[in-house]
């Protein structure tokens, strides 16, 4: 990323590591060699669209949202014997191994926390999480007086792959659309910190500061690979 960013090319960033481990060191070069950061993540991306609406200068906090994984609503006790087979059915998005246990731990919505405090310049104080379990909503911005912008669109990565790689036009395109034709629910629930730790460790991660978030993403890395080759279990 800082080769590409030194040769002056706009970034379309698609994973969350860079700015996770290197943020400082990625957001001093984009300034240095004036280039764009576009972030390809569904949910940044989603800020980044939503604060276009936002009036200049009017103060915000972000509300990432997170689809709770295949295992949402089951408790930690209900979670000691999952298998990895059951960890690796994600409901809603098709991805890798890596990030789709991520999600099911939630460590993949503390990795998006540390990314948006390092995109978006936000303490962790102003970074919320909510379950969406739908995964319509792809992040909301709330601004001071209450009001909430959102970016809404069918769980499919080629959306926010496209809007950073033609930023700033909007182009017309063939990708399914939500169809207001037939009836459909979204529904949001809080994050249960209890049963889910990763999440909360992001944010200690965050509190910390220094290499703290270097730690996080290095010990979830080792963990995620000691669960699928099943020395540990989910809980561990």
């Amino acid at each position: 990323t800082l080769e590409a960013v030194n040769a002056k090319k706009d970034i379309a960033l698609a994973n969350k590591e860079t700015l996770v481990t290197g943020g400082e060191l990625v957001k001093k070069a984009i300034f240095e060699n004036g280039v764009k950061l576009l972030p390809v993540d569904s949910e940044h991306s989603a800020i980044f669209q939503s604060l276009m609406g936002v009036p200049d200068g009017n103060p915000y906090k972000i509300l990432l949202t997170a689809s709770g994984g295949p295992f949402f609503g089951k408790t930690r006790k209900d979670l000691e014997n999952v298998t990895v087979k059951e960890a690796l059915n994600h409901p809603n998005w098709s991805m890798g191994a890596k990030i789709t246990i991520d999600s099911a731990t939630l460590a993949n919505k503390g990795l998006e926390v540390i990314e948006a405090n390092q995109l978006f310049d936000l303490p962790k104080e102003k970074i919320n999480v909510v379950i969406h379990p739908q995964s319509l909503i792809h992040s909301f911005v709330q601004t001071k007086d209450g009001d909430l912008y959102a970016q809404i669109s069918k769980p499919d990565m080629r959306h926010p792959i496209l809007t950073a790689l033609t930023y700033p036009d909007v182009i017309e395109n063939s990708l399914d659309k939500i169809d207001f034709s037939k009836a459909f629910q979204m529904e949001f629930y809080p994050p249960r910190f209890e049963d889910f730790p990763m999440l909360n460790l992001a944010y200690k991660a965050l509190e910390k500061g220094g290499s703290y978030s270097i730690v996080y993403n290095a010990v979830n890395e080792i963990a995620v690979a000691a669960f699928i080759n099943k020395p540990i279990k989910f809980t561990d």
